[in-house]
């Protein structure tokens, strides 16, 4: 007998565009960490669609190499690269500054870069934790405001497009620092919203499941192997994982004139995997577990819980590194 269990069936080719034919003509689309994996995808279907793009990075190779990509796009308008660091509120206006006199004050802005890494919450450094949530929640701000201003004080509509995470519902053991920004970015998608609404600025969220790009950091995709070596399919509802170009399709639109009475809404594009539940929990593996760690060990100068009066600490655990930025 013919095993009924297909899972969700594939998505259109690459090439194949969610909306007419040149939606985005005349139109400036401004790309947060558009140099590398998601971002660049997202890039790609706007620029399908006639979009001119100013993507932005931290990595002036990257984009280059981006830029030529994303150029060579059937359809493609305009395309122009910016190194910037989302942290710097003045690098952020000078962006906008360089966009606006080259090709024109962005219409819609997809808050793409972000920074993470897996790791038990009491191995986060004050660094570690504040390279995540300034890149992720902060910077993602920076870019927002300074988006907001320039419109209001024009009197233009505008749209905003947040790459979130699941997490920001449901907590992230592992990736606390990731998740509390996160669910920072989701607020601001629901608070700007009503805000800014009255002006003609709508602001909606995006969160992609798992969608492997060849730009997925090695502590990520390591993660991915270690709990579904070979076998990521068969762990998601869908029965498959995502492409790249279904989520940016699923930007496209909730940016586009079709979706203009959509606004402080988050788009889940995940197979349904974030709503999974078992019938029978599972037996729980505490994160240090499930990443390879050891014991909880304090660093020179902490103090130590299990350690006796007068007594000396076990030596420290390996600490979480920085984050490498971006997806």
């Amino acid at each position: 007998m013919e095993n009924p269990q297909r899972g969700l069936p594939a998505p259109p080719p690459l090439g194949a565009a969610a909306l007419p034919p040149g939606t985005y003509g005349g139109q400036v689309v401004l790309v947060t960490g558009g140099g590398t994996g998601l971002g660049k995808a997202v890039a790609a279907e706007f620029a399908r669609l006639g979009a001119d793009l100013l993507i932005a990075g931290r990595r002036r190779e990257q984009l280059e190499a981006a830029r030529e990509e994303l150029a060579a796009v059937p359809g493609a308008g305009r395309v122009a690269a910016a190194v910037c660091d989302i942290r710097d509120p003045e690098r952020v206006a000078e962006v906008f500054d360089a966009a606006q006199a080259a090709i024109g004050l962005p219409d819609v802005l997809v808050n793409n870069a972000a920074a993470n890494f897996p790791s038990p919450a009491e191995d986060l450094s004050p660094n570690a934790w504040r390279a995540v949530v300034d890149i992720t929640l902060t910077g993602t701000w920076f870019m927002t405001r300074e988006f907001g201003r320039r419109h209001l004080a024009a009197g233009t509509p505008g749209s905003i497009v947040n790459i979130g995470a699941s997490y920001a519902w449901t907590g992230g053991p592992g990736f606390a620092h990731s998740a509390a920004a996160k669910a920072g970015v989701k607020n601001l998608v629901e608070t700007l919203a009503v805000e800014w609404g009255p002006y003609g600025i709508q602001i909606n969220g995006l969160v992609p499941g798992l969608i492997p790009h060849a730009d997925m950091t090695a502590d990520i995709r390591g993660g991915l192997e270690r709990a579904a070596p070979g076998a990521k399919d068969a762990r998601q509802p869908a029965l498959r994982v995502g492409a790249p170009r279904e989520l940016g399709w699923a930007a496209t639109f909730l940016a586009s004139p079709y979706a203009r009475f959509v606004t402080g809404h988050t788009l889940v594009v995940d197979g349904a995997n974030w709503q999974r539940r078992a019938v029978v929990s599972p037996e729980v593996v505490p994160v240090r577990e499930q990443l390879g760690r050891g014991p909880f060990a304090a660093g020179p100068g902490e103090p130590h819980p299990a350690a006796p009066p007068g007594g000396s600490a076990p030596a420290p655990a390996r600490r979480a590194g920085e984050p490498s930025g971006g997806r």
